[in-house]
Order: structure tokens, then sequence, then C-alpha cells
């Protein structure tokens, strides 16, 4: 079989059922595992896949920078937004991660809505600041351009000043074993910490990240309090979550 017969076999299997294991695929097409890894090293170079331990599982195609994720799942990101925006309460403290999907919610927030907002994104802030009733205060740091969100020290040493009501989290991946994921070492650390100082962390998926896995955790499915999705998805990308305890609402 020629290298591009494998590598096709491997991503529509992939496709067909969310996980490639190394061993099944060279059994079934009478090669070496060896062959099967490095095929999968190639795919994961061309961002394609996830290689993880014995195998593979979907990348997401969210970890592009923010200019291309504006294309992903527009009218999926304006539903989250929507829903998450009826989550904030009058007089609650929240975090508000950045991302194409939090300024959405940005823009469907009550007009008269009296509270304060928390972002370590300059984006987010701008659009917070057309809200006369929110006071946004905006984290400092070095500037991540790809996301055009602050990290770094200076970061984590501002949020571990502040409790917060709710966060919502932006990620590049939900995965019911992997957990949450993203693109940036740096980037997840920021946002473990935004989680660890909030009573409720909520997450926001558009359906390309479902069954996704980046490279960096940033947390487990069980440390979150509500996976937010959008309505109408194929039972099959949200019943691993249900089967995993996780509480889903539905944009």
């Amino acid at each position: 079989m020629l290298t591009l017969e494998r590598k096709t076999h491997i991503l529509k299997a992939l496709q067909r059922d969310g996980r490639i294991v190394a061993k099944a695929v060279s059994q079934e097409l009478g090669l070496s595992e060896d062959t099967i890894r490095r095929d999968l090293r190639e795919l994961a170079g061309q961002g394609l896949l996830q290689r993880v331990h014995g195998g593979a599982l979907p990348a997401s195609p969210a970890v592009a920078d923010l200019v291309a994720r504006q294309s992903l799942s527009p009218e999926g990101k304006t539903a989250l937004g929507r829903a998450a925006a009826k989550m904030v309460k009058p007089g609650q403290i929240i975090f508000l991660d950045g991302g194409t999907t939090a300024i959405q919610i940005a823009r469907h927030l009550d007009p008269n809505l009296k509270a304060t907002f928390v972002t370590h994104s300059p984006n987010v802030a701008v659009a917070l600041a057309d809200h006369t009733g929110i006071e946004v205060e905006l984290i400092g740091g070095r500037l991540f351009r790809h996301s055009m969100v602050a990290v770094g020290a200076t970061a984590a040493e501002a949020i571990a000043r502040i409790r917060a009501d709710l966060y919502f989290l932006g990620v590049t991946g939900v995965h019911a074993e992997m957990g949450l994921t993203t693109g940036d070492p740096e980037e997840a650390a920021i946002k473990r910490a935004l989680s660890r100082q909030s009573a409720e962390t909520i997450v926001l998926a558009s359906r390309e990240k479902l069954g996704a896995v980046s490279p960096f955790q940033i947390q487990q499915l069980a440390d979150i309090d509500v996976l937010v999705v959008e309505g109408g998805l194929p039972m099959e990308l949200t019943d691993p979550f249900q089967q995993a305890g996780t509480t889903i609402a539905f944009a």
C-alpha cells in the first residue's frame, strides 16, 4: 500500500471512529507499527491529527490564529455567546476569556446590565466598552499575539488577587478522556489560574471543538461546572460527555 493510501485510510478511520490505535491499524493493513507511527507523526506535523500514546485523536481546527478562527462556526458561536450572556447576573464579577466566542458574549449582554468583567484580552475589553453599566478590568502582561491575550507572570499575579463568580473559559479542544486543551502552554496556565479564582467555570464549545484535542491540557472535565454547546448536535458528539458526568447546557 502506498504512503498516500495509508494516510488516507488513517484519516478516514479517524473521522469514522474518533480515534486511531496504531497497533490495530497495523494489524488491519498487515504493516509494522513503526510504519503506522511514522505516518501518524507526519500527519500530526501537517496538523491533521493529534498524536497520543498508542495512536491519535482528532486535532482541533480552532488552534488557528484569532483572525482565522473568526470563520469557524460563526452561527454556533453567536448562539453560544447569546446563551452565556443570559447566565450573567447583576452585580457579579465575571472572568471573560479571549477569543471569538467571548466577543459574542460581550455583544449579547443586556444593555442595562451592571456588573464587573475582568479579561486578559484587549479585543474583548474593547467589545465590552460600549456597555456603560459594566466596569471593565483589563489584565496586563506579555501579549500572546496568536490569541491576542496577555500571558506570563504579570498576568498570573494580577489574576491571583481577584475572586470571580463566573469564568467563561474558551478552549480549542474538549475530549471526554483528554479533557480541555489548547495550543499554547502559557495560555493554558493562564486559563487554569482564571479557573482557580472562580466560583464556577463554564466552558463554551462550538461543534468543531467537541471530540478534538490540542497539545496542552488546561483541565479535566471534572474540574468544570457546565459545558455549553450548540443545540441540535448529533448525539454521538455529546454522549461521551454526558457519560462522563459532565453537566451540559444547550444554546
